[in-house]
């Protein structure tokens, strides 16, 4: 038990600082004064408590920089409960959009998000958004946010950083006292992995206003086993009226949106820096192909009588390698991801060929001519090969994404400030950030990953990469709040 004389000294503490407080109230002085120079009163409490006190929305970013405490264990913990919501076992994570996995997923978001303080809602496709009001809710918010859905057989962290991340960077901006003048918005996306219906970024690209997706989402778009989406989003809870074109948003809805990501790629990890500030996203396109041969017996048809829509298919993924490295630039990326054959037996000759082609570049117009030159070489090839080419279809064709310039200086700014290295980098990867550029001006923040490694199990940020993205976040959404 206390005694009586720490009791008094106490109260005595306590009255003065309250005749402080009410003496300098009364004390003339100019906004730019009350502006840049530290309240006494504040001061004073804090020389006797020896603990920082914060006045709400008067945080220096550098002192705010200071203040900034991630619970990374916790965060740490928070990955791997969400990581057993998993159609695959440990180590890797299939949580495939609408099925049981991810409903169970999508509940634990939302209840981290409750428990954050976050005003939660969700959309007809399933993009849930959690707000913290800032004290001018009229402006334009600031968001962030990424997704949670991970293709068969992957790892824990893609997408999931920028979700978890998000709301542990909101904590610890409420831990700190800092209160936003601009609404703050964490957004999980819905589908960015095309693994159920072949359409990647689905939820985002319906935000920035597809309206050719959001009506093939109510008529043609269904999944492997003839499932249709709307079928999948309503036995998921969503999609109740089936007009998608609520899920849009006006261009302008947000100040500013920024993702946090693992770099899926090794620069960060091989040069030993911290951040990466994305400047741009390539712009990616997709491809699918078809031959058409005769096929028949691998042993009674001779080599010079075969129309073979194998080996059209097999040039035609070489083709591919070589359009690519002609454009002589790093940038530019070309893959043949799924390649099947008909009927598929040895003794067979294959009758039908399907490619998938994925190809990109940060250069729109250099990307567009590799695509033109692949298409040109699958009518070459059916020609000489004496093939149907049946199908050259181009799924999607998106341009690329250009960073914010004030995005970008608040992003290295916060870097500096919490004394982190980083560097200016392009994402080949991409991401619903894409999308959201078509919104409102868009920010990406990269974190070091294991070896570069992502789709697979053996994907890893460490707890200290992710404290560090977090607070590069939250410290960058801190400065566009009270832009």
């Amino acid at each position: 038990m206390e005694s009586l004389e720490s009791k008094t000294r106490f109260c005595s503490v306590a009255l003065v600082l309250l005749l402080i407080s009410l003496l300098w109230s009364q004390l003339p002085s100019s906004s730019a004064q009350q502006q840049h120079e530290p309240n006494p009163t504040i001061r004073t409490m804090e020389d006797f408590s020896g603990y920082p006190i914060h006045e709400p929305g008067q945080f220096g970013s550098i002192n705010l920089a200071s203040s900034l405490s991630v619970d990374a264990p916790g965060l740490q913990k928070q990955i791997e409960e969400l990581s057993s919501f998993s159609d695959a076992p440990s180590p890797s994570v299939t949580r495939v959009l609408y099925t049981d996995k991810d409903v169970s997923a999508r509940r634990y978001v939302k209840n981290l998000m409750t428990l954050a303080g976050l005003s939660v809602r969700e959309d007809a496709v399933g993009n849930i958004f959690g707000k913290w009001d800032g004290s001018e809710p009229s402006l334009p918010a600031v968001a962030t946010g990424s997704h949670i859905d991970a293709i068969p057989y992957s790892g824990k962290y893609d997408g999931v950083v920028g979700v978890l991340g998000a709301i542990e960077a909101i904590n610890v901006l409420k831990r700190s006292g800092f209160k936003p003048k601009r609404s703050l918005e964490i957004i999980m996306f819905t589908s960015e992995e095309p693994t159920r219906f072949g359409i990647s970024c689905l939820g985002s690209r319906l935000l920035a206003g597809s309206k050719e997706l959001a009506e093939a989402l109510k008529t043609t778009v269904v999944d492997g086993q003839n499932v249709s989406f709307i079928e999948a989003a309503k036995s998921a809870g969503y999609a109740e009226d089936e007009h998608f074109s609520s899920v849009f948003l006006k261009k302008g809805s947000y100040f500013a949106f920024i993702e946090l990501h693992i770099e899926q790629g090794p620069i960060l990890e091989d040069e030993g820096l911290d951040i990466g500030v994305v400047t741009a996203i390539a712009a990616p396109a997709s491809l699918k192909v078809e031959f058409e041969g005769n096929g028949g017996h691998a042993g009674a048809v001779l080599m010079p009588y075969r129309n073979d829509a194998g080996l059209a298919a097999a040039e035609l993924a070489l083709a591919v390698e070589k359009h690519v490295l002609e454009s002589e630039s790093i940038d530019t990326v070309g893959t043949v991801g799924i390649l099947e054959l008909h009927p598929g037996a040895i003794n067979s000759i294959p009758s039908k060929s399907h490619l998938e082609i994925d190809t990109r570049d940060i250069d729109e117009a250099r990307r567009n001519t590799v695509i033109k030159k692949i298409q040109e070489s699958a009518n070459t090839i059916a020609r000489k090969r004496k093939v149907k080419l049946t199908e050259f279809k181009i799924v999607n064709q998106d341009p690329p994404a250009l960073s914010d310039k004030l995005v970008i200086k608040k992003m290295a700014e916060a870097s500096t400030e919490l004394n982190l290295s980083h560097k200016m980098m392009i994402s080949r990867a991409y991401h619903d950030s894409l999308f959201m550029a078509r919104i409102s001006p868009m920010g990406m923040i990269f974190i070091p990953c294991y070896k570069g490694y992502s789709h697979k199990p053996e994907e890893y940020s460490s707890p200290e990469d992710m404290s560090n993205g977090v607070k590069v976040l939250s410290l960058t959404l801190a400065k566009l709040s009270l832009d």
